[in-house]
């Protein structure tokens, strides 16, 4: 890629960040969860959910949307599930501790699950599903977001990418890792291509009018002033190549984490005030934690999953093709690469991070 810049480590990316979050108020512990989850990102190669999104949050601090050290509050507590209000704190945090939570009665019962409201953009949704993985646990994550995604047969973004993430821990073979959007493609991916100069490809975004178009900075530009169009969901347009599945997928993803827990949804997250100032996102996440032993044994669980994955990956190759994946396995490979080589940021994200040390009188010495 042209704008690489220098690859940097992910040690002296992760105390930057940290520091960056404290400087603005944030708790320390909080400050390197934070941090953390942006870096694992960029170690998985998932880059649009990176340090490139820093400033966000440096953004969001400064404005009061939010919270730095906020008041989080448990409203519903059973044996097995419990719902938290973040306070309009930054997602990351409080998502870490209801995954915890979640883990702890699967620990106690089998099974737990945690839902949060108030929140915020909480980063990628395999760190909180990965969580499980070293407990002989089955972990998922799941949060609903900003209005990007037009319902099938839509012109308007109504709902968000509303990831989706389950992490299954195998014995000698790597976990299987699902970690995706529900619409063709995050919103990250249209930022990258824009930060490239690329063109889309036609079958991820819409224009204003609800028509394929392959210009990155068009529907990103639509977007902010809401002018319509948008991402399509997973399976594109209409009903020719199933649509409607990835826009019922990213439903369920809604209903779990925003209406089960009480936060905003569709056109209600995000919102302003009369005079336009935007308020707290009030976003949700939903997550949760089976114990494999719960089940069957763990030992004869973690067999089975080795064997399924080499069935998969040993299976007849299309032609021109050199290898099956399976999921999870490409981001794990690129974490060993960027923990030896480094982690590559681009010249945009590179200077974005420098700004905001200059701003906050952070050392930049990466």
């Amino acid at each position: 890629m042209a704008d690489a810049g220098n690859p940097v480590r992910a040690r002296g990316l992760l105390a930057f960040c940290a520091q960056v979050f404290e400087k603005m108020g944030v708790a320390p512990d909080d400050a390197n969860v934070a941090a953390d989850v942006l870096v694992h990102a960029n170690l998985r190669g998932i880059d649009s959910h990176g340090v490139a999104r820093l400033v966000r949050y440096v953004n969001g601090l400064h404005d009061g949307v939010m919270i730095a050290r906020p008041e989080e509050r448990v409203m519903v507590e059973t044996p097995t599930t419990i719902t938290i209000d973040a306070g309009a704190g930054l997602g990351q945090p409080v998502s870490h501790r209801a995954m915890l939570k979640a883990m702890e009665k699967a620990r106690q019962y089998g099974c737990g699950f945690a839902t949060v409201r108030n929140s915020n953009h909480y980063g990628i949704a395999g760190y909180y599903a990965m969580m499980a993985l070293d407990h002989d646990m089955i972990g998922i994550s799941t949060t609903n977001a900003d209005l990007l995604v037009v319902p099938t047969f839509g012109r308007d973004s109504l709902y968000g990418t509303n990831p989706i993430a389950v992490a299954v821990p195998a014995g000698q073979e790597l976990p299987w890792v699902l970690d995706m959007a529900t619409s063709t493609v995050p919103r990250g991916k249209l930022e990258v291509h824009q930060r490239g100069g690329k063109a889309i490809p036609l079958g991820w975004a819409t224009d204003e009018r609800g028509v394929p178009t392959p210009d990155a900075s068009q529907v990103l530009e639509n977007f902010t002033k809401r002018a319509g169009g948008g991402l399509l969901p997973l399976g594109g347009a209409g009903e020719e190549f199933s649509g409607y599945k990835g826009y019922g997928i990213g439903m369920l993803v809604e209903i779990l984490s925003a209406v089960l827990p009480g936060a905003a949804y569709l056109t209600s997250v995000y919102p302003r005030d009369a005079n336009g100032r935007p308020l707290p996102a009030n976003l949700g996440h939903f997550f949760g934690a089976w114990r494999l032993d719960a089940f069957r044994p763990a030992a004869e669980f973690k067999a089975d999953m080795d064997d399924l994955i080499r069935r998969l990956k040993g299976g007849r190759l299309a032609e021109g093709a050199t290898r099956i994946y399976v999921h999870g396995e490409k981001e794990f490979e690129e974490t060993d690469r960027r923990k030896a080589n480094g982690i590559p940021l681009g010249a945009k994200v590179e200077a974005s991070l420098k700004q905001i040390a200059v701003d906050l009188g952070v050392p930049y010495d990466l």
